[in-house]
């Protein structure tokens, strides 16, 4: 009897194992490129999170991780200490929040829009022209800012049209954040909708169809039908979204900023780059990044959380 019942339980192990091994043998080329980015991943996500142990370290670049003393909490306590602190992770908030405030449904809207165009061509132009600027770099599209907001710039042409005097856009501190946000709408917001096109191509047309023989328009077809669609497929970038808070997009912040504007456009990852690779403060450079990390991983945690208990999504 033992024996017949160790076999049994033996038997759904080798299918698996049966399976498993028939599945590499027919698709072993698929596997194969798998391994690329498999390995790109490995090496440039999970590797460097040894790195860390600088963050508690006087790092030495000489001596690196093994001769470098270790000081424990002292750059975290240098870092809460730093004067400019706090105003980057002001900054850093403000601007993420902001684009997730105006920049986050405006792709929903594009998406809602496109998908109420029903002459081909004229929908394939417009998806076209919206999703170009995407493959432009951030140093191009910072030119192309730099260009139409300059003194002698389109927008001050414009406005002189109407007797304005002419706007100092570039080194006006209060205007730093509104113009990312805005050159983020509109560098991303028609590729962003892409994702949103999907999951509306895939809610099931007997339902409008249903609606139009109820009596129901195009407002309530988006409304009651096409938004309710959508909403597993919103949650899971707004999720993604918030998970990127802390990032601020320094790229783009990068390529546009300058110490004049320091003030409201200075963001946690080029504080980290002045620090550690301007000034050589790598231990208190990788304190900073790792505090950002934490930060991050919280907000997504406690966001996943709040989502799966008020709307029944979540990422896991």
């Amino acid at each position: 009897m033992q024996a017949a019942k160790t076999k049994q339980r033996s038997r759904p192990k080798s299918r698996e194992a049966g399976s498993t091994r028939a599945a590499l043998r027919r698709d072993w080329d698929l596997y194969l490129m798998l391994l690329v980015p498999f390995c790109l991943l490995v090496l440039f996500k999970y590797v460097p999170i040894g790195g860390l142990i600088m963050a508690f370290q006087d790092y030495d670049i000489f001596g690196g991780f093994l001769e470098s003393p270790m000081v424990g909490m002292k750059n975290f306590q240098e870092l809460f200490a730093a004067r400019e602190f706090l105003s980057v992770l002001w900054n850093t908030l403000c601007i993420s929040w902001y684009k997730i405030l105006f920049f986050f449904p405006v792709p929903i809207l594009v998406a809602l829009m496109l998908n109420e165009i029903k002459c081909g061509w004229y929908k394939r132009t417009v998806q076209t022209i919206i999703y170009m600027p995407h493959f432009l770099s951030w140093v191009v599209v910072a030119g192309l800012t730099f260009d139409m907001l300059s003194s002698t710039g389109a927008v001050n042409r414009l406005l002189a049209l109407f007797g304005v005097k002419p706007l100092n856009f570039l080194m006006d501190a209060s205007k730093f954040q509104p113009i990312v946000v805005l050159s983020a709408i509109w560098k991303e917001a028609g590729y962003s909708a892409i994702v949103y096109l999907a999951a509306i191509s895939a809610i099931d047309p007997s339902l409008y169809e249903a609606a139009v023989m109820d009596g129901a328009g195009k407002l309530k077809q988006m409304l009651y039908i096409t938004l309710p669609g959508i909403v597993p497929t919103i949650v899971m970038m707004l999720l993604l979204r918030i998970g990127t808070v802390m990032d601020g997009n320094v790229e783009q912040i990068m390529a546009m900023y300058n110490p004049t504007v320091y003030e409201t456009g200075d963001v946690i990852g080029t504080f980290i780059y002045r620090m550690g690779l301007g000034n050589m403060r790598y231990s208190f450079a990788a304190a900073a990044g790792l505090f950002n990390s934490v930060v991050s991983f919280t907000q997504v945690f406690f966001s996943n959380m709040a989502s799966k208990k008020l709307v029944h999504r979540s990422l896991w």
